[in-house]
């Protein structure tokens, strides 16, 4: 019996169908872009203050200035209160100017906002300020909560059904629910649904690098999933174009979501991982995957070899569970699930935080998308010269070192502070791309998904912390910042306490590492008699 990695060295192990496999999975995670980061633009918020229209009837003929002085208090820094207006009275205008009004409420009549002719956002549309402000930043919270979902249900789901499936299903999903949060009749309505486009994020993202994975040859993982992430990248580079040229949240919704539609080409032409297959006992369809591939990669694969193929006699697919029943897996596990919880955590804060360095958000989210694609490709050469878990570790603490220096730098330098934020997200893309590389290569196929499921699930509880801890602020401007700052250096440490995977070949199964763990035990007990042995034969040699 042979194993499926003897088959794809005869198959080729970037050819031209691991080339087309690769255009496949970046198209959707090009768009991928459109969703995670769509409602920093949809959600735009502009200057406002309170709707006092009530005065227009005492004054119609006052201008704007006039009636702000008259009905909005002013802050201590001279600026009008967004949040507050003088109570409406009866009095006439004469009254009202000789006399002022004391009294104050909250905006009774919505409010009015300082926004370009023609823009409609969410903010604006359901009024989503003062008292309302923190919907819309748990709206964010509960999108990624949608992915923790996702990558809970979609991952255990592929170790089941297959990549291919999943992935198609998730995809269907994005569509339906992604175009429809466009026709949302209340921000309950579009929370709901964005919801629902979370998890189908998290099933295409968890379920398009594994796929790849499982088709690539040792010396061509790394480089098939970076390349995907540039796409990525790119991806946040159109957002913040498109977003410029359109203004109404609704028909920016629309154009993000829509183009998902061609991908129903998918069904007929996505490849399942015929790794996979083999672990399911489905020898006939993995055979005849192989000879496709290798058709199309101009290559034969002889029938001594196929016949040969390893096969499981029975399906075999892991559970969670089994991530912690093994030694090795649970350490693996636990370390990678904090890895990719605070590079997501420190990742979405820089991100969502793009509004406030000082610098226009479009130009800013250009830069942050341009920065990603040096960053992912940059990585390539240095986990191929010094292996995934320096790279990472190198990632997690440039990235945290970044986070707290911004602090030390004053707010009328904009342009220091967004230069140190782009630094920041450079070193965090990074640390991505190396996670997803890492990550793939730690776990054995029968429960990569459920790995990579667990992983992403603790990715997505930072991503639903993550504006929710930027709302700190409000009591030290710095406390976000100090938490995005400390937490990487922590991740960079325990990097160390897992194994280098750099051309290592991907396993199958549990069952190597549990022998090797009992053989670990084993050793240790022998050797322990051996020292026992010794320490005896010593203490008899000197009673005599």
């Amino acid at each position: 019996m042979i194993s499926f990695a003897q088959i794809l060295s005869e198959v080729g192990e970037f050819g031209t169908f691991q080339k087309r496999l690769l255009v496949a999975i970046c198209i959707p995670n090009f768009f991928t872009a459109f969703h995670m980061f769509g409602q920093v633009f949809t959600g735009l918020t502009f200057r406002h203050h309170c709707n006092t229209d009530w005065i227009r009837k005492q004054g119609p003929n006052l201008t704007l200035q006039q009636q702000l002085s008259l009905t909005i208090p002013k802050q201590q820094d001279g600026q009008y209160d967004s949040c507050s207006m003088f109570t409406p009275v009866d009095l006439g205008l004469e009254d009202i100017e000789a006399f002022g009004l004391n009294e104050t409420t909250k905006c009774t009549n919505g409010s009015v906002y300082e926004a370009p002719e023609g823009s409609s956002t969410l903010i604006t549309e359901f009024n989503l300020v003062c008292d309302s402000k923190s919907l819309n930043e748990a709206s964010q919270s509960i999108y990624m909560a949608g992915l923790l979902v996702g990558a809970l249900v979609f991952g255990p789901m592929a170790d089941r059904y297959g990549r291919r499936f999943v992935t198609l299903l998730s995809l269907a999903l994005q569509f339906l629910f992604g175009v429809g949060a466009a026709f949302s009749p209340n921000f309950y309505v579009y929370i709901a649904l964005r919801f629902v486009v979370g998890t189908s994020i998290s099933g295409i993202a968890i379920n398009t690098y594994v796929l790849g994975t499982e088709w690539c040859g040792t010396s061509k993982r790394a480089l098939f999933t970076i390349l995907s992430h540039c796409c990525y990248a790119l991806g946040l580079m159109v957002l913040s174009g498109v977003a410029y040229g359109i203004h109404n949240w609704r028909i920016l919704q629309i154009v993000l979501s829509a183009p998902v539609l061609t991908m129903a080409v998918y069904f007929w032409i996505l490849p399942e991982s015929a790794r996979w297959l083999l672990t399911q006992g489905r020898q006939e369809e993995a055979r005849r995957i192989i000879l496709k591939a290798a058709r199309v990669n101009g290559r034969k694969v002889p029938d001594s070899l196929l016949d040969k193929l390893e096969a499981e006699s029975t399906a075999r697919t892991g559970s969670m569970l089994d991530l912690f029943r093994v030694g090795n897996l649970r350490k693996r596990a636990l370390i990678m699930s904090y890895i990719w919880f605070v590079t997501s955590l420190v990742y979405y804060g820089v991100s969502l935080n793009v509004g406030n360095f000082g610098l226009d958000i479009y130009l800013t989210q250009l830069i942050f998308g341009v920065a990603e694609i040096p960053a992912r490709l940059g990585c390539y050469p240095l986990i191929e010269r010094f292996g995934r878990k320096k790279s990472q570790s190198a990632a997690l603490l440039l990235g945290g070192t970044a986070c707290l220096v911004i602090l030390a730098v004053p707010s009328e330098y904009p342009v220091v502070v967004t230069v140190i934020a782009v630094i920041g997200k450079f070193s965090l893309a990074a640390s991505f791309s190396i996670a997803y590389v890492y990550t793939a290569e730690l776990y054995p196929t029968v429960v990569r998904q459920n790995g990579v499921g667990l992983n992403s699930m603790c990715a997505r509880v930072a991503g639903i912390l993550a504006p929710l801890i930027g709302l700190l602020d409000v009591y030290h401007y710095a406390i976000p910042m100090v938490i995005y700052g400390s937490l990487p250096f922590l991740g960079g440490a325990l990097c160390f306490m897992l194994p280098e995977t750099l051309n290592t070949e991907l396993l199958d199964h549990t069952d190597t590492l549990m022998d090797h763990s009992k053989t670990s035990k084993k050793g240790s007990v022998e050797n322990g008699l051996h020292q026992q042995a010794s320490i005896e034969e010593t203490a008899k040699s000197t009673k005599l």
